[in-house]
């Protein structure tokens, strides 16, 4: 950073970690411990789509390694959901499987494309939660959405209470944006 952007308040953007997300199975450990929520095998990618053939065929190896455990659909806002479905105890390989997707997308040079990736948990009395990672911040953050586009601001901060300390939270809580509609949520 030179001193004029200092002089302007400007600051480097974080560069994503990826490999944070392999921190998700033993938060989630921590996460089922202090709250009851358990994973329940999905999670997904959100990016937006690029035009062209190099980005269509990168998506069709990305679709052809997870073969039939992806989905993909498209939202509102001009963002691609790829959902990818394991068994929910097997949070290790979805974790891997949502890697491998940001990292070919990364690698192809569509990083810039990346919104987030989350994987979603819940528990008995029908609370859903997702654990956000934010592809731009190289940080997470948990979403619980209510029905009618509320949010469960009670069970958000109770699992930002859990993971403390076992994931990189974003501290900003105004970055915490809801993923309404959401594949997998």
């Amino acid at each position: 950073m030179g001193w004029l952007d200092a002089l302007l308040g400007r600051s480097k953007p974080v560069k994503p970690n990826l490999d944070a997300l392999f921190a998700l199975p033993s938060a989630a450990v921590t996460l089922e411990a202090a709250t009851g929520l358990k994973p329940t095998g999905l999670g997904s990618v959100a990016f937006r789509a690029a035009e062209g053939g190099a980005f269509a065929t990168l998506e069709g190896d990305v679709k052809a390694l997870l073969g039939g455990r992806v989905e993909e659909s498209d939202d509102d806002y001009g963002y691609t959901w790829l959902l990818v479905r394991r068994s929910p105890d097997a949070l290790s390989d979805l974790v891997t499987e949502l890697h491998a997707v940001n990292s070919s997308l990364e690698g192809a040079g569509f990083g810039p494309s990346l919104l987030c990736s989350l994987v979603s948990f819940d528990r008995e009395d029908g609370r859903r939660l997702a654990i956000v990672y934010l592809y731009k911040r190289g940080t997470f953050y948990p979403f619980a959405p209510l029905p009618g586009q509320k949010r469960d601001n009670a069970l958000d901060l109770e699992a930002r209470a859990a993971l403390e300390g076992e994931l990189p939270l974003e501290q900003d809580l105004s970055r915490w944006f809801p993923v309404w509609g959401a594949p997998g949520l």
